[in-house]
């Protein structure tokens, strides 16, 4: 089209000109409603829409890590990320599922001569996310919410109330010397330096007034009196409190864990403390959940030897069953990793107040020089003893719906919180995910504002192994039946876990959008059969065409 039609169409004066570039991107016949398409204007990734009749146009890539947005799943107003689930309104641009934190910019969309344009503001060209309008702080406004807890439920929890124009103090406090990061990444990418993976710089919290008191850890609660005291002596009263402290790596019990080199991983000082160490040396890993298992697969080319040991007969038995598991170790054993399994330490050796070897109650003694650990969890919910909040005999906090202790105006989110997930029928269960923590953040803010919203949320999580991702969408404890699409040899497969008939959850590997759909149909509470997921049909799954 010629630079004088375009001027025509559009009856832009100068100015605008300057400032906006405009393209035709498809006939619009092109798209049906209900579709959408990536398109370019100039050097600008666009996604496409066609919803309910009218087109809307927002940026193609997710603002999380960058996914391409025209490869996810549609449903109705929102696209879901193929990547890790995030999803945005198609026709706002705004963020409505975690774990992406920012909004998407919106695109001007006119239909003319049945052509689509999209006009761009090249002012935005370089700013590809959006953040959601923000108050502050309002001097007149006698009322604090401390949140504890520096992850990223808290972060989120900080962001809606003040998207949400609350006027309050917040004060966020956490007993870490580091703002809120990305802690996905510390056992994906372990030489990874520790600013370039905050969630906010202090700019953001300085500039709409939230508190962030580092180095601070809270050793006691009194719902009575509304106080918080921590363990340099000092106290604050809160008006609404926010327990978002979540959890720590659990450490052995075995002789010799005293020992140099013995290595657990928390913060990105241990990651990078870890990836020294490995380089070149002889590495133990004990447990085979997510955290050890990402560990070895980054280590691989790097250690001079990788072995894991396992209290279970395969890897990840309890989360993505035995034949993922199995199929983990396989890949693993392939590039040399060694597996003890159904095994434990029972002391760790040392030689100069370092690791020398560890001694498994099978007998066998294995040559290290790291040993790091990873076997699980424990809440840091220690300080709520002797106060009013209930907790479960795991100590995990127990929540309703809103995010609400039994104690009033005190609130409990993340890894640490017994909650009731919906698409389970409202069953209490814990689930240490990313995504799901910043779910509870928001509900918190809102119920703390008075707007009575409920948890709606999907559980979504991913782990990379060997450069490849696995995804996974629901909640599968107590699955009783496994239906598997495509296959391990080909490192391309969908698991659906199956429960009194349903799809409860699902894993996969190389078969986006799949694990996106699925969880787009969790969250609208359409249900999955079994017969469903056994049918050779797989056009639900709205996969890519074959490039075979």
């Amino acid at each position: 089209m010629s630079e004088k039609k375009l001027e025509a169409a559009h009856n832009a004066d100068p100015q605008e000109d300057e400032e906006e570039a405009t393209a035709v991107v498809c006939m619009e016949a092109d798209l049906k409603d209900g579709e959408m398409m990536e398109v370019d204007v100039g050097d600008h990734n666009i996604l496409l829409v066609k919803c309910e009749g009218e087109y809307s146009a927002i940026g193609n890539q997710c603002t999380h890590y960058g996914a391409p947005l025209n490869t996810g799943v549609l449903s109705g107003n929102r696209v879901r990320c193929p990547w890790h689930g995030a999803c945005f309104n198609v026709k706002t641009g705004d963020m409505e599922e975690y774990p992406a934190m920012d909004s998407l910019r919106c695109h001007k969309v006119k239909v003319q001569d049945k052509k689509v344009y999209v006009t761009v503001n090249k002012k935005a060209l370089g700013q590809a996310t959006r953040l959601k309008k923000m108050g502050g702080r309002d001097p007149e406004i006698n009322h604090t919410v401390i949140l504890l807890g520096g992850g990223c439920a808290s972060v989120i929890c900080a962001e809606v109330l003040r998207q949400e124009n609350y006027g309050g103090r917040i004060i966020m406090v956490t007993r870490e010397d580091i703002l809120p990061h990305d802690k996905t990444r510390l056992s994906k990418v372990m030489n990874v330096q520790r600013n370039s993976i905050l969630l906010r710089r202090m700019e953001f919290y300085q500039k709409y007034d939230i508190e962030v008191w580092l180095k601070k850890e809270a050793v006691s609660v009194d719902t009575e009196k509304k106080k918080v005291e921590f363990k340099d002596g000092t106290t604050e009263c809160y008006d609404q409190l926010l327990i978002a402290t979540g959890c720590r790596a659990k450490g052995l019990d075995s002789p010799g864990v005293e020992l140099e080199n013995v290595l657990m991983l928390e913060t990105p000082e241990d990651a990078n403390r870890i990836h020294n160490a490995c380089i070149g040396c002889r590495t133990v890993l004990v447990g085979t959940s997510f955290v050890g298992m990402e560990v070895a697969s980054y280590m691989i080319d790097k250690a001079s030897s990788i072995t894991i040991i396992g209290f279970s007969e395969l890897p990840y038995l309890k989360t993505l069953g035995p034949e993922i598991g199995k199929f983990t170790m396989t890949i693993l054993e392939e590039r040399g990793v060694k597996f003890y399994m159904n095994d434990s330490i029972a002391e760790i050796r040392g030689e100069k107040g370092k690791v020398k070897d560890v001694v498994l109650k099978s007998g066998t003694i294995v040559a290290a020089d790291v040993l790091v650990v990873g076997i699980g969890i424990v809440p840091n919910s220690e300080f709520l003893q002797g106060s009013a909040i209930k907790m479960d005999s795991k100590k995990y906090v127990i929540v309703d719906k809103y995010m609400r202790t039994n104690a009033k105006d005190v609130y409990c989110c993340g890894d640490l919180t017994s909650f009731p997930l919906q698409m389970v029928k409202n069953q209490n269960v814990s689930v240490a995910h990313w995504q799901t923590a910043q779910a509870h953040g928001r509900i918190a803010a809102l119920n703390m504002l008075g707007k009575e919203v409920t948890l709606n949320t999907v559980p979504f999580y991913w782990t990379v192994l060997l450069g490849q991702t696995i995804r996974y969408a629901g909640y599968g404890e107590g699955y009783t039946q496994l239906v598997m699409k495509g296959s391990f040899e080909h490192m391309k497969f969908l698991a659906m876990y199956i429960k009194d008939g349903v799809v409860v959850a699902t894993a996969g590997l190389n078969f986006e959008p799949a694990v996106s759909v699925i969880a787009e149909r969790f969250a609208a509470g359409i249900a999955i059969t079994k017969a469903e997921a056994e049918s050779d049909d797989l056009s639900w799954l709205k996969l890519p065409p074959s490039k075979e």
